[in-house]
């Protein structure tokens, strides 16, 4: 029994660690990029975030949901209240029971979660050949690399190496694993026009997205790293006040 399971652990180890060396020859990692928001003193960039929110919303959302996210919070990057319930009211949300026990659409109001592009998951699969386009809504911290994952696979989409076949509906990604994506290159060049009637590149494009998923995924960034700052410099100031009152309370000691 002993030597049967000693087997089994010897297989189990060589397929798991040849698993992990090929994912490991296919993954390619990511450009580092440099983001407003990263070190200690980084925040976010607004001009960005909204940018970003724009090309989600443009061309993100027919596939793509963001179930934890509200219209309301678009406040927290600079849209006014006024814009905010203009935005939410081009959407229609199920509502109810009314008084007589039945469901009823109503146009969106600001406290309401992102419109979803399909009804279900079932009707999600189906609209892409079996795949389940992810929810975009904490889309960074769930994949290694993060921000830079994200903006690599944008920017990664490549002509096939020669000696790759393709199946309908599939497409080269550098940056994939295994670099076969079902989902089409959703930017381009000159692609997006912003509202300050701006082209943008497809790098600019795919990294104002990005730091907008990022703010998505991490909304309270900017006021964490400012109530940090404040402890930093309260345990200063309380050290150096410590440190006074040592001095003076055994100056009188050898």
């Amino acid at each position: 029994m002993m030597k049967h399971l000693f087997k089994f652990v010897l297989t189990l180890a060589f397929v798991l660690s040849f698993s992990t060396a090929h994912a490991a020859e296919d993954a390619v990692m990511p450009p580092d990029m440099d983001w407003p928001h990263e070190g200690i003193f980084g925040t976010y960039d607004q001009n960005a975030l909204q940018r970003g929110y724009q090309i989600y919303r443009e061309n993100c959302s027919a596939c793509h949901a963001m179930k934890y996210m509200s219209y309301r919070n678009l406040a927290d990057i600079g849209f006014t209240e006024a814009e905010i319930k203009t935005i939410a009211a081009e959407y229609m949300v199920q509502d109810g029971p009314n008084d007589d026990g039945e469901m009823f659409e109503r146009s969106g109001k600001p406290f309401d979660r992102f419109n979803s592009p399909y009804p279900n998951e079932q009707a999600a699969r189906y609209a892409n050949n079996g795949a389940m386009p992810p929810d975009l809504s904490l889309i960074v911290k769930a994949r290694e690399h993060g921000e830079d994952y994200i903006y690599g696979l944008l920017t990664g989409y490549k002509d096939a190496p020669a000696d790759e076949t393709l199946a309908d509906g599939q497409y080269w990604n550098e940056y994939m694993l295994g670099h076969k994506i079902a989902m089409p290159p959703p930017l381009a060049d000159g692609q997006i026009t912003y509202s300050n009637g701006d082209s943008a590149s497809l790098e600019q494009a795919a990294a104002d997205v990005t730091q907008y998923l990022a703010w998505a995924a991490e909304p309270n960034l900017n006021a964490r790293k400012k109530m940090g700052m404040k402890v930093i410099l309260f345990l200063l100031l309380l050290t150096g006040l410590l440190y006074a009152s040592k001095k003076k309370i055994w100056r009188d000691q050898k």
